[in-house]
């Protein structure tokens, strides 16, 4: 028999953003048997591992690590003669200062297998991000990256300050804000002018990012005022001044705004993108699973005589996916459906059905479902057949106009929007805290659901906390008869028209 072959993948997660997490990276941490991950490892790339991985946190803080790294060794070497694919997920670039090169030595020498994935380093990232470039034809063509702290018990210093001191190039130090007052102490020493531009820069490539410039000779009492907490990058050198004219993530329309998203965690990509893409910080609160109806049997008998019906109306992506997911299931070809008219509630529900390679001859201006009884007015004639395959609890004005028009219709019921429990505290804790500057509602299920999280007794220190915004009337009333006051509501009732009413009022 056969026994199969373990091997450690050295993987860079990157500076922090999880978009700057290499493709390769994700591929790999996708096939992982067990994960052993570091402290800056963003949790947005820990969701990339299969659910059934172990999960093994090795992070290391100042006097605070929860493994020795003698014994995060001899755990690669263990799990993979185990014979498990094992991720070593290592903040930045494994080789950078990441001890990936002492691990992958002990693995070598205990004959296991391993392969270095490279990782973005926070040493060109972050100061990019802070619109500070280590090198610039106008200061510097040369850029030297120094460890902040040294390996303990060291006579000697490995780190030629008389060489980076004498020099013009920019240096980088990495892990070495509670060593601010020696590293200064040491350039000055070695010729760096006291007036040396220098920038300490915190939880880099985030929405949590700050930045702190000074000199030499003064930023250590900047930073003891600003109370300037690691982890964080030291930029010293004239190209700090570039940030300046450079700056650019702070500048974005979003910078600093803590906007809750609670759609469900499927759908919620779209609205945490737009978000992101503006610099603000999307924090998920899920607070809907959409989950597909138990019976559905409805559905399948009215496939069966899919011929015999005029028009589908399709009022979310959800129905959407859930329909012709069943289509498959029961085996119909979408070609069945050639002579069916289709409406569509919005434009990204309109997008859906047409991926498929379907036509949708009815989408009203506004998506509501007033708009489309509007629009289908003159359209649907009396003894049409319409099906009507929606949400558990979905509102009658639709199915209720169609029959006053004299429209024969069969609404079945596909999916329900439940309320998600899990929550993470943290979340619910920043809500509660008033730590948020925006909740976003994208219909009544997610707002009825999200007070039934948080509780009726929050919602007045909401109201005063938080600004709530609704993406349009119907979910805006909702809001309302929950206690919810709707500071904002989207004039298109779209997520593109929800991020807009949001913009609009910081413009103001």
């Amino acid at each position: 028999m056969m026994v199969k072959q373990g091997k450690v993948f050295l993987i860079g997660a990157g500076p922090g953003d999880p978009e700057l997490f290499t493709l390769k990276g994700r591929r790999l941490l996708e096939t992982a048997e067990v994960v052993i991950y570091d402290r800056l490892v963003n949790k947005k790339i820990l969701a990339y591992v299969p659910a059934d991985a172990e999960l093994i946190y090795a992070g290391k803080e100042s006097s605070n690590h929860a493994l020795p790294q003698e014994e995060i060794n001899q755990l690669l070497v263990d799990k993979a003669r185990e014979g498990k694919r094992v991720m070593r997920l290592k903040g930045g670039d494994p080789f950078v200062f990441g001890r990936g090169g002492e691990e992958a030595q002990y693995i070598r020498e205990n004959d296991c297998d391993f392969e270095i994935v490279p990782g973005i380093t926070s040493a060109i990232a972050v100061p990019a991000y802070a619109g500070i470039p280590v090198t610039h034809r106008d200061d510097t063509s040369s850029v030297t990256l120094v460890t902040g702290h040294e390996k303990e018990g060291k006579e000697t210093s490995s780190i030629d300050w008389e060489g980076i001191g004498a020099g013009h190039d920019t240096i980088v130090f990495l892990m070495g804000v509670e060593n601010l007052p020696f590293i200064c102490g040491q350039l000055m020493k070695y010729g760096r002018k006291p007036d040396t531009p220098i920038a300490l820069i915190r939880w880099g490539t985030l929405p949590a990012q700050e930045v702190l410039i000074g000199e030499l000779s003064n930023i250590e009492a900047k930073k003891q005022k600003a109370q300037f907490k690691p982890p964080a990058v030291i930029v010293v050198g004239e190209v700090v001044k570039q940030r300046q004219a450079l700056q650019w993530f702070e500048n974005k329309p979003l910078w600093g705004k803590k906007i809750v998203v609670t759609r469900a965690r499927a759908q919620a990509s779209v609205l945490v993108d737009k978000i992101t893409d503006l610099g603000g910080e999307a924090i998920e609160f899920p607070s809907i699973t959409i989950k597909p109806w138990e019976n559905l049997s409805p559905l399948y008998k009215a496939l069966k005589g899919i011929e015999h019906y005029n028009w589908i109306l399709f009022t979310s992506v959800n129905a959407v996916d859930i329909f012709f997911e069943a289509l498959k299931n029961q085996g119909i070809d979408i070609r069945d459906l050639k002579g069916i008219k289709i409406g569509a509630i919005g434009t990204v529900t309109s997008a859906r059905i047409m991926a498929r390679g379907l036509k949708v001859d009815v989408v009203p201006d506004e998506f509501v479902a007033e708009s489309l009884v509007q629009a289908l007015t003159g359209k649907i004639n009396r003894g049409d057949w319409v099906l009507l395959p929606r949400a558990r609890g979905a509102r009658s004005i639709l199915p209720e106009a169609l029959k006053n028009i004299g429209a024969s219709v069969n609404e079945v019921i596909i999916y329900e929007a439940i309320a998600n429990r899990d929550v993470g505290q943290e979340v619910l804790a920043s809500i509660e805290s008033g730590q948020i500057d925006y909740i976003t509602f994208t219909s009544s299920s997610t707002v009825s659901n999200f007070v039934n999280i948080i509780g009726w007794e929050n919602v007045g220190l909401i109201n005063r906390r938080s600004k709530i915004a609704c993406i349009g009337p119907i979910t805006a009333r909702t809001a309302g008869e929950h206690g919810l006051k709707t500071d904002i509501q989207a004039e298109r009732y779209t997520i593109d028209g929800l991020v807009e009413a949001i913009l609009k009022t910081i413009r103001i």
